[in-house]
């Protein structure tokens, strides 16, 4: 039998069965064979898979001792559990933000206390002039998702905070383009931010601020999945989100 999952993990990170047997060092007549006849590579050899393709290595292979290796794993990912999001240090994002040397990300509807921090600012320059990626993605102020999520937290006053976020933003979406800024439209069942290996997840929870929120501290483990699973939501939420225009400042 043909193992899909793997098939379209390729896909969907356009990993061709030859780059992959390169980037794990196997013959590519062995990948075929993981692909066509459904056999279990050696754990190494799944483990590596995994790590390529971003994936969780159960997505992949239902072998039970993956699974059991895989659960502790993904445990051990956790590094801290914040009783709420206000509880964390407040030198904290800015810690973990700074040691960005590839990737910088704000996955949220408003993130308000981010925008109206000018060291986190003046941060975001430093980290575009040194290369790194940074994207800040923040809820479309318009949408049903944005209005939802107001009554959900029990007001209806989030699109007017994202427009705040919007304002204190905009000196820095002039004066530095390579600072990577969008709105989405997606459903938000968590904030995310990410600092290469390292991210604060902020679930939402019906009825309070996210502020209220419990906070996990993880740190990316390969093979672990649970930390990708998050890295991954905000891969596919860039992807489907869309420039900022005039409009969205004023509401008009």
């Amino acid at each position: 039998m043909s193992n899909q999952r793997l098939r379209s993990a390729m896909l969907a990170r356009n990993v061709t069965v030859q780059s992959l047997a390169e980037a794990i060092d196997v013959n590519p007549k062995t990948v075929e064979r993981w692909i066509t006849q459904g056999k279990v590579p050696y754990q190494r050899h799944q483990y590596a898979t995994a790590e390529v393709l971003k994936v969780d290595v159960t997505t992949l292979w239902a072998d039970d001792r993956v699974v059991e290796t895989a659960t502790d794993l993904s445990k051990a990912e956790i590094a801290t559990v914040f009783p709420h999001r206000h509880t964390v240090p407040s030198g904290f994002w800015r810690e973990m933000y700074d040691r960005a040397q590839e990737h910088l990300d704000v996955l949220v509807y408003s993130g308000l206390f981010l925008s109206e921090d000018p060291v986190f600012h003046d941060l975001l320059k430093a980290k575009v002039a040194a290369g790194v990626r940074v994207r800040i993605l923040l809820g479309d102020p318009g949408c049903a998702a944005v209005r939802q999520r107001g009554i959900d937290e029990g007001h209806q006053i989030m699109d007017g905070k994202i427009r705040n976020a919007l304002w204190l933003y905009r000196p820095l979406m002039k004066s530095h383009p390579g600072v990577g800024f969008r709105l989405h439209d997606s459903t938000l069942y968590n904030s995310i931010y990410r600092s290469d290996g390292e991210m604060l997840v902020n679930p939402h929870v019906y009825g309070v601020g996210a502020y209220m929120a419990p906070a996990l501290h993880l740190r990316r483990l390969p093979g672990g999945g649970l930390f990708d699973t998050y890295a991954n939501s905000i891969d596919h939420t860039w992807e489907n989100s869309r420039a900022i225009t005039e409009s969205d400042f004023t509401g008009a």
